[in-house]
């Protein structure tokens, strides 16, 4: 399971906590998945642990899915704080 070290820690970067570089990220995320599997082509199982664990991740909505936003997922008090968000 080689092939794993380099799909994991795309589960474990954060989400920004500005709604408007959402897309952005989930672009990102999305073209580094698909040119990660175009070139390193990981194996099978591999392949189905990562899809498994992103399946559940985005769909009980923890907050990490970088595919969506869930609707009852509230956004973190950092969120709001104009400092860190930037107005």
């Amino acid at each position: 399971m080689y092939c794993l070290q380099w799909l994991l820690p795309v589960l474990l970067i954060p989400k920004p906590l500005n709604p408007a570089l959402w897309f952005n990220h989930s672009m990102f995320m999305g073209f580094y998945l698909l040119s990660f599997l175009l070139e390193r082509k990981p194996c099978t199982i591999c392949a189905l642990v990562f899809l498994a664990a992103l399946f559940l991740i985005c769909y009980s909505c923890w907050g990490n899915c970088f595919l969506y936003h869930c609707q009852d997922a509230a956004l973190p008090d950092a969120a709001h704080d104009p400092v860190i968000v930037g107005t």
